[in-house]
């Protein structure tokens, strides 16, 4: 018994020895100090974590229930040929190019009323010769849907800066004046018409910008916006050719004027 009273009483002389040491309590402190700190950052960290998750379950939640689809700008599109299954069908008369060779500007025109007329679009059929949908190239606006008695149906859909497609010979037609339409929804069927009888079952396709029409075979599968900046570009190089032609025939006309010979007064009354 006494043995152990005496490791007592010397482990509690150990201790007070030790606290009486000056390093003791600062250190003591210090550990005290950082246990609480990193308690308190860990809960901060925590509740923020969980406050996090919330507001983008929330704001998650609003984007798919509140806002409604962003439409994808139609300037990105690429045109689309104006039919489903682009395999089963065929060109049977391609636009007539003023710089294409004798052979192709014979194939591109359309003979009628005893007189041949340039292709202003391309003609596509099935290669069965049977019907078809017709489909929107691009995204728009329809200008026009109406009967013709020389072209068939004719659909007219506007798209941006002043860019048209238009869709004839259709047998049917399937939207309305003022319809807004997307890519390949289907306009009508193709059928036949009286201005191109030697082609059959077709639908005739054009691209136009400002009433000029383009060789829509050119833009297949190409950018509404990058047509759109080609004949604007275009359109500025000929503006800029015609200011210098103009240019030109001033300045000649002046080094003329500056060339003939004077008439004096003498020779006059003489």
């Amino acid at each position: 018994m006494r043995e152990e009273e005496k490791n007592r009483s010397s482990q509690k002389f150990d201790f007070r020895k030790i606290l009486r040491k000056k390093w003791v309590l600062p250190a003591i402190y210090l550990l005290s100090a950082a246990a609480i700190l990193s308690g308190v950052l860990w809960y901060q960290s925590a509740s923020n974590d969980e406050s996090l998750s919330n507001e983008e379950e929330k704001s998650t939640d609003i984007s798919f229930r509140d806002e409604p689809a962003v439409e994808v700008n139609a300037a990105l599109e690429n045109f689309k040929m104006p039919i489903n299954d682009v395999a089963s069908t065929k060109i049977v008369k391609k636009f007539y190019e003023d710089d294409g060779t004798p052979e192709e500007q014979e194939a591109a025109l359309v003979f009628y009323n005893n007189t041949y007329q340039p292709n202003q679009g391309i003609d596509i059929a099935s290669e069965d010769g049977k019907d078809f949908d017709v489909v929107a190239s691009l995204s728009g606006t329809v200008l026009e849907a109406k009967e013709d008695p020389l072209f068939g149906y004719v659909i007219e859909l506007e798209h941006e800066k002043g860019v048209v497609t238009r869709y004839l010979s259709l047998q049917s037609v399937e939207v309305e004046k003022g319809d807004e339409v997307k890519q390949g929804q289907v306009l009508g069927k193709a059928g036949e018409n009286q201005f191109n009888t030697e082609d059959g079952i077709h639908v005739h396709f054009e691209v136009r910008k400002d009433d000029m029409a383009y060789n829509p075979e050119k833009w297949i599968e190409k950018s509404l916006s990058s047509f759109v900046d080609a004949q604007e570009s275009e359109a500025d190089t000929e503006e800029s050719e015609e200011e210098q032609t103009e240019d030109g025939s001033s300045e000649d006309d002046n080094e003329e004027s500056s060339n003939e010979p004077e008439t004096s007064d003498d020779s006059i009354d003489s």
